[in-house]
């Protein structure tokens, strides 16, 4: 288990250290980052599926989508969706937007719980229903001072949720569906990384980015390998609580590139970071249960 616990952190330090380096690409923009990040990654995720011997997986979907090609509209649909994640998480830090993104992935895990409810009907605990109710303080307080939440927040919160909805109707919820969702991106990242701002001229003038660019690549790579490791050697309960320490990452990050906690968010903030807290206590109490079962 400490090995799992040791790649979902290393996942969510790498994270967040993708959120700083975008800061570092310039004159590069969130769209050409997004492409390079892409054409890069995916080379690496193909390279662990075959030495994982997941690359079978990719040989089932297709089998399944030539059965029945109407399983591609699906398809295209998470690859649309997990693409527009992508780039947000590569545009935020750019223009300052870093923070409405953290929040968005502070209040994902309260998303899919009640996702969980609504669609698949699953019952919440008493710790999930005071959890969502200091969510829906924090909630009603920015809808009260701004009448909504950002978009860039609203984008991680409520898009998310349809992603793995629909990956899990489509039965894609597996590395093969994350390779096919990423082949299906590439002549969108074909086309950013040829019609981006970066020319010639842009690389003579920083020559880092010969270093930069790759070392990208090699980051994303790796924090969606240590993710993927970590999801298989950790209980589902103890990987979900793990997912907390990414968006506490994030807000950090969103402060070291200048952004600031305004007096009147504070009381946005601190009711979603006690509900995540409440979701954290829920989890811990779930896996003492299930190591007194196991004694």
């Amino acid at each position: 288990m400490s090995k799992g616990i040791i790649s979902s952190v290393m996942a969510s330090c790498l994270f967040a250290v993708m959120y700083f380096y975008t800061s570092l690409l310039s004159p590069l923009d969130g769209e050409e980052i997004f492409g390079w990040r892409t054409l890069l990654t995916l080379p690496c995720l193909t390279l662990f599926m075959l030495v994982s011997k997941d690359w079978k997986r990719v040989g089932e979907l297709l089998a399944r989508v030539r059965q029945a090609p109407i399983l591609l509209l699906g398809m295209v649909g998470t690859s649309w969706l997990m693409g527009v994640q992508l780039w947000l998480f590569l545009w935020a830090p750019l223009h300052g937007r870093s923070l409405e993104v953290s929040m968005g992935y502070f209040l994902l895990p309260l998303a899919m719980v009640l996702t969980g409810r609504l669609v698949y009907g699953e019952r919440l605990s008493r710790l999930q229903k005071v959890a969502v109710s200091c969510a829906a303080l924090g909630v009603g307080h920015e809808l009260y001072q701004n009448g909504s939440f950002a978009w860039e927040t609203l984008l991680v919160t409520i898009g998310y949720p349809i992603y793995f909805v629909l990956r899990r109707r489509c039965r894609t919820d597996h590395l093969g569906g994350l390779w096919c969702d990423m082949c299906l991106l590439l002549p969108w990242a074909v086309y950013f990384v040829t019609q981006g701002p970066l020319s010639t001229a842009d690389l003579h003038q920083h020559p880092g980015l010969y270093g930069l660019i790759p070392l990208l690549g090699a980051i994303s790579a790796c924090a969606l390998i240590a993710y993927v490791l970590a999801s298989r050697l950790l209980p589902f309960s103890l990987f979900g609580l793990l997912s907390y320490v990414e968006p506490v990452l994030l807000v950090g990050v969103a402060l070291l590139l200048g952004e600031t906690i305004g007096p009147d968010q504070w009381l946005t903030y601190l009711p979603i970071w006690a509900a995540v807290l409440v979701l954290v206590l829920e989890g811990f109490k779930h896996l003492l249960r299930q190591r007194r079962r196991s004694v």
